[in-house]
C-alpha cells in the first residue's frame, strides 16, 4: 500500500505528471497506428508517399517519390524539409513501423508543456485533465490514426510556443515558433500571428517589440517564397498544386462570395461548433485563440470538402492551440489561486492576472466542464476506441492471405499496386500506383514496365487516388501484355511480368 501512496505522490509532481501522461499517450497512440498499419488499413497516400520520401533521404538522395509519379520531388508537393530529421532514425531501423512510431511520440509531446503550464496555474488536478484533453483530443487522435503527415512535427511545437506566449515568454515562444516554416508552406501564417502578439504585447520601442515584428514580416516571406518559388521550382508542372483549391478567384473577383464561404455548406458549422467547444467555448475570449485563425482560413476558403470537416489530420494543429487558449483562460480569470498560482504570469504575459469574482470562477469551471464532455463525448468515436475492440486485433482469413500474396514479392522488386498494398510495400521494393501509366508507356518498352503487378479490387479506398475503372483498365492492359497471374483469389490479384 505505501508503494501505491508514494506512486501517487510522485505523480503529483509536474515533471513527472506531464512525462508520465505523455509516455502513456505515445504508448496508446503507437498500438493504434502499429494495429492499423497491420491490418493493412494505411495507405500509399500517404504513409507510402512520405515513407518514399524519407528512405530517399536516408540514402542521401532527393525525395523523388514514385508512388506521386515518375520522377516527382515531393518538395514540390509540400515544403516540409524537416522531415528529413528522421532518416538517421528511418536509416537504423527502416519501415513504416518507424514513422509511425516516430509520430506518435511527437504528437504525445504535446501533452508535456501544456500540464505543465495547467500544473503551475492550478496544481495537479488542472493539470491531470489538461493533459488527458490534450492526448485524446479528437484531432490528435484522429491524425495518428490517419497514416502519417508532416504536421506531427508542428503540434508540439506550437503546444511549446503557444505555451510560451502564454506564460509571457516571447523570446521562447518565437524560437518554438520559427521552425513552423519546414514544416509546411502555410504555417508561416501561424508564425506571423505568433510575432503579431508578440509585438502587440511588448512595450514600445522595446526590443522584444522589435522582435515580433521582425517574426511577423518573416512568417509572411516564407509562406510567399515557399508558395511562390520554391514549391514552383520543385513541382514537375513548375506551379503550386494546391492554388486552384484555394478560391482565389472567387476573393479577388467577389469578396462577398469568399466571405460568405466561410460559412457554407454547414459541414463547416460542425468543424467551427467542434473547435469552440474543445476550447470550453470561454477559451476564445483569450488571444491565443487567434492562432487558429490561418489554418481554420484556409480550410473553410477551399474548394476541397476533405478541408471542411472533423476527419482526416487537419485539425492537429488546432488542437494545442484550442487547449492552450482554454488554460489561458483559466488563468486570467484567477479560478485557481493559491501557492499553484502561475509565476510566468506577469506585465508580459499576453493579459495580466486579474482578481476573480464568484461569477468568473463559475465560467471557468463550466468552460472546463464543456471541454470535458467534448473529450468524452468523442473518445469513443475516434480511432482509440479501437484498443477496447477484440475484433480490431484479429487477423481475418482475408489478411492473412493478402500477406501470403505479398510475400511473393520478392525485395527490391519494381512494383504497381493498388493503394493499400502499396502502402505494405513501399519500404522493401519500388512501388507506384497501379492506376497510372509507368514511364515509359508500357507498349513502347515492356521490359521497363514494373516486375509485378498487385491489387486488392475490394480495397474501399482504391477510388481515391485511383478510379477503380482506371485500375481495372491497366490490369487489363498488363494482362494483354503476357503478364501471369500468379494469385487470382478473387478480388486479390497478383500479376508477374513475362
Amino acid at each position: 500500500m505505501w508503494v501505491l501512496r508514494a506512486v501517487l505522490r510522485s505523480l503529483r509532481r509536474p515533471r513527472v505528471l506531464s512525462w508520465g501522461l505523455a509516455g502513456l499517450f505515445a504508448v496508446l497512440y503507437s498500438c493504434v497506428a502499429v494495429n492499423r498499419h497491420r491490418r493493412m488499413l494505411t495507405q500509399a497516400y500517404d504513409l507510402g508517399i512520405f515513407e518514399q520520401a524519407v528512405r530517399a533521404y536516408a540514402q542521401g538522395r532527393a525525395p523523388e517519390v514514385l508512388l506521386k509519379g515518375p520522377g516527382y520531388h515531393l518538395l514540390g508537393d509540400h515544403f516540409h524539409p524537416l522531415l528529413a530529421t528522421l532518416a538517421p532514425l528511418y536509416r537504423v531501423f527502416p519501415g513504416a513501423v518507424t514513422l509511425l512510431l516516430a509520430q506518435a511520440v511527437l504528437m504525445a509531446l504535446t501533452v508535456v508543456p501544456l500540464s505543465r503550464w495547467a500544473h503551475d496555474i492550478g496544481g495537479w488536478r488542472l493539470a491531470a485533465l489538461v493533459g488527458c484533453l490534450t492526448g485524446a483530443s479528437w484531432g490528435i487522435v484522429e491524425a495518428v490514426a490517419d497514416d502519417v503527415h508532416e504536421i506531427a512535427f508542428a503540434v508540439p511545437l506550437l503546444a511549446f510556443a503557444a505555451t510560451a506566449l502564454g506564460r509571457g515568454r516571447p523570446v521562447a515562444a518565437v524560437l518554438w515558433a520559427l521552425p513552423l516554416v519546414l514544416v509546411k508552406e502555410d504555417l508561416g501564417l501561424t508564425v506571423a500571428v505568433v510575432g503579431a502578439l508578440v509585438c502587440v504585447r511588448a512595450p514600445r520601442g522595446s526590443g522584444i517589440r522589435a522582435l515580433g515584428f521582425g517574426t511577423a514580416l518573416f512568417g509572411l516571406a516564407a509562406t510567399a517564397l515557399t508558395m511562390l518559388v520554391v514549391l514552383p521550382s520543385f513541382n514537375p508542372r513548375g506551379d503550386f498544386d494546391y492554388w486552384g483549391q484555394m478560391g482565389a478567384g472567387d476573393a479577388v473577383g467577389a469578396p462577398w462570395e469568399a466571405a460568405a464561404r466561410l460559412f457554407w455548406p454547414p459541414l463547416k458549422w460542425l468543424l467551427l461548433a467542434l473547435a469552440a467547444a474543445t476550447a470550453g467555448f470561454l477559451g476564445l475570449r483569450s488571444p491565443l485563440a487567434l492562432l487558429c485563425v490561418p489554418t481554420l482560413a484556409w480550410r473553410l476558403l477551399a474548394d476541397n470538402p476533405h478541408y471542411w470537416g472533423v476527419g482526416y489530420h487537419y485539425s492537429a494543429v488546432l488542437m494545442p492551440l484550442l487547449l492552450a487558449a482554454l488554460v489561458d483562460t483559466v488563468r486570467r480569470s484567477g479560478a485557481f489561486s493559491g501557492p499553484a498560482a502561475d509565476p510566468g504570469a506577469g506585465v508580459d504575459s499576453l493579459d495580466g492576472p486579474t482578481g476573480a469574482d464568484g461569477r468568473a470562477a463559475r465560467r471557468t469551471r463550466r468552460a472546463l466542464a464543456v471541454a470535458g464532455l467534448v473529450g468524452a463525448v468523442t473518445l469513443p468515436l475516434y480511432p482509440l476506441r479501437e484498443l477496447a475492440a477484440p475484433g480490431a486485433w484479429d487477423t481475418s482469413p482475408r489478411l492473412a492471405r493478402s500477406r501470403e500474396m505479398l510475400a511473393r514479392i520478392p525485395d527490391g522488386a519494381t512494383v504497381a499496386a493498388s493503394n493499400r498494398l502499396a502502402a505494405q510495400l513501399a519500404g522493401r521494393t519500388t512501388v507506384g500506383l497501379v492506376c497510372r501509366e509507368p514511364a515509359p508507356p508500357l507498349a513502347d518498352a515492356l521490359q521497363d514496365g514494373p516486375q509485378w503487378v498487385v491489387v486488392d479490387l475490394a480495397d474501399p479506398s482504391v477510388h481515391a487516388p485511383c478510379a477503380i475503372a482506371d485500375t481495372l483498365r491497366m490490369l487489363g492492359r498488363y494482362e494483354g501484355l503476357g503478364y501471369r497471374r500468379v494469385v487470382d483469389d478473387g478480388d486479390l490479384r497478383l500479376l508477374r511480368r513475362p
